[in-house]
Order: C-alpha cells, then structure tokens, then sequence
C-alpha cells in the first residue's frame, strides 16, 4: 500500500504546486492579486517533499506525523487562521514527546534526527502563519520562512543537547532558550519577530492586560511553561492521582492569569486628556496603484476624505505610511503636494496633520555620512551623496518648520541587507523586492512629534511589532502613538490583521491609545485597554473620526523592559556553558 499512497500522493501534491505556481504567474501577468496562493503552493511543496523523501518506515511516519501534528497546532493557533489561541498552550507538545522518544531510541545522529523533525514543525508553522509574506516578493517570502524554521530548529537542537547532559534542566533550557532567541529575534538585523510567542494573545488582549507589566514576554513564559506542564499531565495519564495533580497545576496555571486579566480588563479606567482624530484610508492598491498613480490625483482623494472628517473640532488629521513622495528633507515645505494640504489646513487653526512621507537627505560637504549614504555622478567630478528615507512628517498651523521622524526599524531586505559585509550574496534577492543594499537612513533614538495638542509617537509601519523599542517614544514623552502602514503588499490575507492585532499589545503595554491609519485596511482607533474601534474594512475608500485621551501614565513594563527575556538570555548563557562544559567531560571520560 504504501509503494502505491507514496508516489500517488506526491503526484497529486506536485501537480497541484505546479497549477497554483501558474496560476500565480498568469495572475501576475493581469496585474491581479495571489490572495492565498502561496499557502497551497506551499504546503503542496512541503507534502510533495515528505511523500518522496520521509517517512520510509513506521517509525519514521510516526515521526514526521508527531512533527506535522506540532507544526499544524502552532500553525492554527496563532493568531489569523482561527481564533483558537489555546491551541499555542499544547503546540510543542507533539515535538516534545518525539524529542523524548529520539533521546530514548537506538537510533544513531540523535541531533540530525532532532533536527529534521523540529525543522518540519517550524517549517509548517512559518507557513501557515506567515505565507502572505510571499504576496510581497515570493523569493523574499521563501527566504523568511526558510531562515526563521532554521534557526527555530537550531534552539530545539540546543535544548536537546542540553537535556541529554542535564536532563532534569532540560524542559527550563527549552523555556530559557526560546525566549532568548525570541529576544535577540527582536533585536538584531536579521530580525523577523512576528512569531514572537507572546504575541499568540494579540487578538484577544483582554487576555493579556497583565502585558503593562511584562510585555510579550510575560505572554511567552505562560505559554512556554503551560506546554511543559500539558506534557507532564499526558506523560502521566496512567497514573491517576499523578494525573489529577498535574490536571490542577496546569488549570491554576491557565486560569489564574486569564482571571487576573479580565479583571484587569473589566476594571480599567482610561485616563489622559481628550483629543479629536480623523484617519484616512485612501485604498490605492501598492503593486500596481500606489506608486503608479499620479501624485496630483491620489492627493484629490486624500484632501476629499479628510474633508469628510476634519471641522473646527478636529485636532489631529493621520494619513498613512509614504502618503507624499519622494521629498528633499531640506525642501519639505517647497513641496507641491505639501503646499496643497497646507492650504486645505489653513481654515482649521487648531489642526495637525501627521503623515508618512517618501523622502531623501542630501549629505552637505563635511556632514557625516550614515551607513545608507548613496551616491549620485552629476558630471564633471561632482558626486551627490545622499540617503533614502521612510519617515513622517508633521503638520502645524503652528510652526512653519515641518519636524520629520525617521523610520528606524527596518523590513530585512526591502528596507536594509542584514549584516550586508557577510551576506552580499543575496543581493539579487534585495533588488528583486526593490530593495537596496544601502538600505534606508534610520535615527539612533525614537522622537515624538509635538504640538500645543500634545506629544505623538509616529510608528511607522514595522515599528509596532518591538514592544520594548516602543517604549522608546514613551520615555520621549508621547503621550499616544499613530500607527502609519502600508499592509496592502499582503492582499487581503491574515498578515494585515495580525499587525493590527499587535498594536493592541503595544496599547496595553504602554496603556497609550493608538490611531492606526493604513492604506488599505485596517485603519481604526485602540483605546488604551486594546479594544480596537471603528476598524475599517480592506480595501475601502474611506475616512474615521474619533476621540482618543492623551496620557502621561507610565507603566512598569515601559519603565523596565523585557526583564523577563533578559533573565532568559542570562539563564540560556548558564545553561549553554554547562551543556558544553559537561559535553566536553563526558567525551574525555568515553576516551
């Protein structure tokens, strides 16, 4: 039976990544969208892939089940595909038993083993939770879920190590270390932290009030330790009074932080000073409208909708992430488009208008030069240097300058080549996705944008997903936060709603509100308890007014951190001296 489902089964799988990779190319060719394409084109692949080359015997069917099984559970229940986060307080457990059972075996390359079936589960849960990234740039997409299960697996393969030198610290070694790598996830230029752990409870933060105290983090080590527990519970489900004491430690552990949540919740007051916001949604589609389009046409839409919005009342006007073109930083206020809005301003004295712009400084002779410095031949030996710039500007009846923030948390690849000295091979990979390997100027610290209406943290896009880096504007003084995005490069799948979902993360950590204005959905208002307001609808022309309250409340989390992730770093680098200090001890005494 098997020399037949084999071979039928990669025939079928093959055959349908070939007619979902045409599809794609010929949909590319009518300037239409993927939608959800890559995940069948992918998970084909995938299946395809196990039905040639794995799973020969019982054993290793078992496995590559147990593995698909994890990778399927993570997959679901973070958030996107169902509204199931649950499902994250068990998704390693399938992967924890086989790890038990690898280290159990005969079987020889333990850790090849290990690796190959943990790379399996983080493969499909990078695919089912982050496919859309390939709507951008397949090769981009590809790339990202490759690298993310890789080093994924790598953290498992150390976790393993470390529990077959100390077995009794082996299930803390995994907690300690994936948090660790969560952190530097977060933090170095390879950064893709979208499956931050933590952020599973993002669509359903009246779970996660207890976040002003711990951030994502906090989030992490109840899901890391609920799964060490449901694998004690099932390990010991022969026995029934072990069973039953492990049944209540994990509902106390469950329970407990869900109660202390929604009282959280149910209790909050919101607090701050009133302010009149309007979000324009201008819908123009960023493969083929947004940077086609006429400037002078996509800025009657956005004037006729703020006009739909904007009175005498009004104090802030948000358009999205690179609403103006691409403007000399020097010339901002020269600008045609600049000049029409300010125009349409001028009879709202009291309005601010806080927008994402499209922009380049040009380096005087003598200013240092950034990492992302270009250069430009004008002819007879004079050379321009210069650096692009995703940034947002503001707006102000009140002053005649127009201060810009510079956006400094960049998308690996379109917007900076990671560690560029060591991995200039995929350059061709960047300039596929319009991207360069300058990269773009960024700014060392984060910077509010002020008015006599109050102090603004202008996130721009990507920012919003670095709990910690976003407690940089808070330490500035923002006393709320607009969010300016471009999520259309997605299409209409669950990449756009998890971004939304974390803004409510960042809501609650800070306790700020948030206008989150987007190109094309979802724009709407978070208030400072993470309920999301008005939300807009993808790929809607449209306009919101609503109020949000100014605050200068700082919480703990803003005041601390990840001190729950740097306590992890310190515990991981312990625990890794160890593993190779008793490794090394281990194979001198076989010797």
């Amino acid at each position: 039976m098997n020399r037949i489902a084999r071979p039928a089964i990669a025939g079928i799988s093959l055959a349908i990544a070939l007619w979902t990779a045409y599809d794609m190319y010929a949909r590319t060719a009518e300037e239409l969208l993927w939608g959800h394409r890559p995940l069948l084109l992918f998970l084909a692949v995938w299946i395809a892939f196990h039905a040639v080359f794995s799973g020969r015997t019982p054993q290793g069917r078992r496995r590559v089940l147990l593995s698909s099984f994890s990778g399927l559970i993570l997959g679901l229940g973070f958030p996107g595909i169902l509204p199931a986060p649950l499902l994250l307080f068990a998704g390693f457990v399938p992967l924890l038993l086989l790890e038990e059972e690898i280290s159990a075996s005969d079987a020889k390359r333990k850790m090849r083993l290990v690796f190959r079936n943990s790379y399996n589960t983080f493969i499909l849960w990078n695919i089912i939770s982050t496919y859309w990234v390939a709507n951008t740039a397949l090769a981009a997409g590809v790339v990202a879920m490759v690298l993310n299960s890789l080093f994924m697996a790598w953290v498992f393969m150390a976790f393993h190590a470390t529990k077959r030198v100390m077995p009794r610290l082996g299930l803390a070694a995994f907690a300690a270390y994936w948090m660790a790598f969560d952190y530097v996830h977060l933090n170095w230029e390879l950064t893709w932290p979208w499956l931050t752990i933590g952020n599973g409870l993002a669509q359903f933060p009246a779970l996660a009030q207890w976040y002003e105290y711990t951030g994502v983090f906090g989030g992490s080590l109840w899901i890391l330790a609920s799964n060490i527990l449901v694998l004690a519970a099932w390990k010991a489900r022969a026995e029934r009074p072990v069973l039953r004491k492990q049944l209540f430690r994990l509902a106390a552990w469950i329970t407990l932080p869900v109660a202390i949540s929604l009282w959280m919740y149910f209790n909050h007051t919101e607090e701050g000073t009133p302010a009149t916001v309007a979000i324009v949604q201008p819908n123009y589609e960023p493969h083929y409208e947004k940077f086609e389009i006429a400037e002078n046409i996509q800025m009657d839409r956005f004037i006729e909708l703020s006009a739909m919005v904007t009175d005498s009342t009004t104090d802030y006007l948000v358009w999205p992430e690179t609403s103006f073109g691409y403007v000399e930083t020097r010339a901002v206020e020269a600008y045609p488009a600049v000049q029409r809005t300010r125009e349409f301003m001028a009879p709202f004295p009291r309005l601010k208008l806080i927008a994402g712009i499209d922009a380049y400084h040009i380096f005087l002779p003598g200013e240092p030069h950034s990492r992302a410095v270009r250069s430009s031949d004008r002819g007879n030996g004079n050379v321009m240097y210069y650096e692009v710039l995703n940034a947002a500007i503001q707006l102000s009846g009140e002053s005649a300058e127009t201060p810009l923030y510079r956006k400094s948390k960049l998308v690996p690849g379109p917007e900076i080549l990671p560690y560029r000295e060591l991995f200039s091979v995929f350059k061709p990979i960047i300039e596929q996705v319009d991207g360069t390997v300058s990269g773009v100027g960024t700014q060392k610290e984060r910077a509010t944008l002020n008015s006599s209406s109050g102090r603004i943290a202008p996130a721009i896009c990507y920012e919003s997903v670095f709990g910690e880096y976003f407690t940089g504007y808070i330490h500035k003084g923002a006393q709320a936060a607009f969010i300016m995005t471009n999520d259309g490069w997605w299409d209409d799948t669950p990449g756009h709603r998890q971004h939304l979902w974390f803004g409510t993360l960042r809501s609650v950590e800070t306790r700020r509100s948030i206008a989150r204005a987007a190109n094309t959905g979802i724009s709407a208002f978070i208030n400072q308890r993470g309920d999301i307001l008005q939300p807009t609808r993808y790929g809607e022309t449209i306009a919101i007014k609503g109020e949000i309250l100014l605050n200068d409340r700082v919480t703990f989390y803003v005041r601390w951190g990840d001190v729950i992730a740097r306590i992890a770093i310190f515990t991981s680098l312990l625990l890794l001296l160890n593993t190779l200090a008793k490794s090394i001890k281990t194979r001198i005494g076989a010797k």
